[in-house]
C-alpha cells in the first residue's frame, strides 16, 4: 500500500496539513497534496481533470468551505452550495475513475443539537443540527449519504469518519474565526507578551467539551484507510469530557501567563455538554486517541509560539 498514489484534497488545511505529514512519515511515497489553488472542486470539469491528471488509487477528501458562526449566518447559501458540490463531484468522479478506497470526514456539528451525550453515530438525521451551521453541516452529511449510495450501487469502497473538536498545529488562530483552543492559546500568549493584567473569558467555565489532538485524528485516518472497509460512520475523538474552566486554566499555566482570569458570567455558556461516543472507534478500528489534553496543549503552544514569531501561523 505504501506505493499507492494517495490524493489528499484540502491538503493545506488544518487536518490536511497534519495528515500529509503523517502519511509521509509513515513511508507513503506517492502522496499528492492538493488545494483550491490546484483545482476548483465545485466545477465538474476541474474535478474530472484532477482525476485524469493524478490517477489516484486512494482519495482522502478533506476539502471543505469552512468558517465561523458569523460567516455561516452571513453566507448560508455559499456554505450549502460549495460543500454540496465538492462532495457530490469528488465522490462521483472517484467512483467513475475506479478509485480503490475513498476516505472522507463528516463534521461533529452535523449531529442533532438535541442528541443525547455521549453523541453516538446512530443519532445522525434524528433531529436538526445547530441552526447557525445547518446548511454547512447538512451539506457535509450528504457526502456521507452519497458515499453509502455509491458503495451500494457501484461498489465504491467509501468510508466516513467524524472527528471531534480538533486542536493542534496548523489550526486557524485568527481572533474572530478560530475555534476555542486556538483562540485561547493566542489570547493568553499575547496577554503574556504584552503584560496584560487580565484575560476575560465568556461564561462560567462549567460547560464540558470533548477535545481531540489533530495528530491523533490523522493517525486514525491512516488506520481507517489501511484497515477499515465498512460503511458505518466512526467518531474519532478522545471521549473525555473537559470543563472549559479546566481548559482555560491549563492553557494559562502552560503559556506562562501570570495575570488574572476573569469570567464574564453575563455572557452565554452555550451548549452545556458535548462529548462523543467512541465505542465504534475502539471496536471497528482498534484505535484510541493517545494524546492527553495537557500533552496536546503543550505541543500546540510550542508550535504556535515558534510560528507566531516567523509569520507561519494564521493570525
Amino acid at each position: 500500500m505504501k506505493n499507492k498514489t494517495i490524493l489528499v484534497t484540502g491538503a493545506t488545511g488544518f487536518l490536511g496539513s497534519n495528515l500529509v505529514n503523517h502519511l509521509r512519515a509513515a513511508g507513503y511515497k506517492n502522496v499528492v497534496p492538493l488545494s483550491s489553488k490546484n483545482y476548483d472542486l465545485t466545477q465538474q470539469e476541474a474535478v474530472a481533470k484532477m482525476f485524469s491528471d493524478n490517477r489516484p488509487d486512494i482519495v482522502v477528501h478533506l476539502a471543505a468551505y469552512v468558517g465561523g458562526i458569523l460567516a455561516n449566518r452571513t453566507y448560508p447559501a455559499d456554505f450549502a452550495y460549495k460543500n454540496l458540490m465538492m462532495g457530490t463531484l469528488v465522490v462521483h468522479e472517484a467512483s467513475k475513475n475506479g478509485v480503490k478506497k475513498f476516505v472522507t470526514c463528516f463534521t461533529g456539528c452535523g449531529y442533532p443539537a438535541s442528541a443525547p451525550n455521549p453523541i453516538s453515530e446512530d443519532t445522525l438525521f434524528t433531529g436538526w443540527p445547530q441552526k447557525e451551521n445547518a446548511p454547512y453541516s447538512l451539506a457535509k452529511a450528504m457526502t456521507y449519504v452519497q458515499a453509502v449510495a455509491y458503495r451500494q450501487q457501484y461498489g465504491l469502497n467509501a468510508i466516513t469518519v467524524v472527528p471531534g473538536n480538533m486542536y493542534g498545529p496548523y489550526d486557524n488562530f485568527h481572533p474572530t474565526y478560530s475555534h476555542v483552543v486556538a483562540g485561547l492559546v493566542r489570547r493568553f500568549y499575547e496577554a503574556k507578551i504584552h503584560n496584560s493584567p487580565e484575560v476575560v473569558v465568556w461564561g462560567t467555565g462549567n460547560p464540558t467539551r470533548d477535545f481531540v489532538y489533530v495528530e491523533d485524528v490523522a493517525d486514525a485516518l491512516i488506520k481507517a484507510m489501511e484497515e477499515y472497509n465498512g460503511h458505518e460512520l466512526i467518531n474519532i475523538s478522545s471521549g473525555t469530557e473537559t470543563p472549559i474552566k479546566v481548559l482555560v486554566e491549563t492553557i494559562s499555566e502552560l503559556v506562562g501567563y501570570s495575570g488574572r482570569i476573569v469570567w464574564d458570567t453575563t455572557k452565554p455558556d452555550g451548549q452545556m455538554r458535548k462529548v462523543f461516543d467512541t465505542r465504534r472507534m475502539k471496536d471497528l478500528l482498534g484505535f484510541e486517541c493517545r494524546t492527553s489534553l495537557r500533552e496536546g496543549l503543550k505541543k500546540t503552544i510550542a508550535w504556535f509560539e515558534e510560528n507566531y514569531q516567523n509569520g507561519g501561523v494564521r493570525l
